[in-house]
């Protein structure tokens, strides 16, 4: 019973992943497009941030092993386990796309080959959040067992990713108008309550013979309500100038951020919460 939030460390570890691997996609594309090799290095300066949150991710994801001087246990079945063929995806993910930032930020990262290792990266971010969603498909956890997991998972990217970038572009003084980011971000919150209001549906049909996924949350409802409103209160702060079409002010971003996380904590909390073993579970 409760929010899930016992399991925080994996809370933070998958949506801190998520957000990074969205926004180093729509910064990466800016930082393809840019032309100003000035405007490029204030780019890669401010994706320091992107790395910084994943490396709190990852120490986040050390907290929740029982011992966490033996993390590197986790990678022997890679191939074999969908747990460390995650933590494989995140560690390489975080080692190439952080090489790149580091060689590029000192000047020593060849044009063409930056674009390649960049594009290498952002790829990688997909397989990484692609990783994830395979943990926790597991047949005997009948409430994680479905498609929404999955595509909760990408939501969180094209939520929280985005609008990080949007942030980071801005304190880095870069022209990002970010319409068509916006407008997917906006799409993708339609998707999120659709998601929020068949689960729920569907939370009614699992049961076992001493419990029922409905009765696990008792307050999932209220819970999602309150999700939902911050991840429109935070798009909000990025949306609302976009179509007044005035400029855009770090503080309201980063409140938009802040607001979106925590909706997106919320909503992995009551992910983590409606864990239950199958037993003789029934799926009607």
């Amino acid at each position: 019973m409760g929010s899930g939030w016992h399991e925080w460390p994996l809370v933070i570890f998958t949506v801190f992943g998520q957000c990074v691997a969205g926004a180093l996609i729509v910064m990466g594309f800016v930082w393809l497009k840019e032309n100003d090799d000035k405007a490029r290095m204030r780019i890669v300066r401010s994706l320091f941030f992107l790395w910084l949150v994943m490396g709190i991710g990852f120490m986040a994801s050390v907290l929740h092993l029982g011992f966490p001087l033996r993390a590197f246990n986790s990678l022997n079945r890679v191939g074999a386990s969908a747990l460390s063929n995650e933590i494989a995806a995140g560690s390489i993910f975080f080692a190439v796309g952080g090489f790149w930032w580091l060689v590029s930020v000192i000047g020593k990262m060849p044009p063409a080959l930056g674009k390649i290792w960049l594009v290498v990266s952002q790829l990688l971010g997909i397989v990484f959040v692609w990783a994830m969603t395979r943990v926790y498909q597991i047949e005997t956890v009948p409430t994680w067992y479905t498609g929404y997991t999955t595509l909760s998972f990408f939501l969180t990217m094209v939520l929280a990713g985005p609008l990080l970038a949007a942030l980071l572009l801005r304190v880095a003084n870069v022209t990002f108008k970010g319409t068509l980011a916006a407008s997917v971000s906006v799409l993708a919150i339609i998707v999120c309550v659709a998601v929020v209001v068949l689960q729920s549906n569907t939370l009614g049909t699992i049961q076992s013979s001493i419990q029922q996924a409905s009765a696990l949350l008792p307050d999932y409802g209220s819970l999602q309500v309150w999700r939902i409103a911050l991840l429109a209160a935070g798009l909000g702060c990025w949306i609302c100038p976009l179509i007044r079409r005035q400029e855009q002010k770090t503080l309201g971003l980063f409140a938009g951020v802040v607001l979106v996380v925590l909706g997106e904590l919320i909503g992995r909390g009551l992910f983590y919460g409606l864990h239950m073993t199958a037993g003789l579970a029934i799926a009607g």
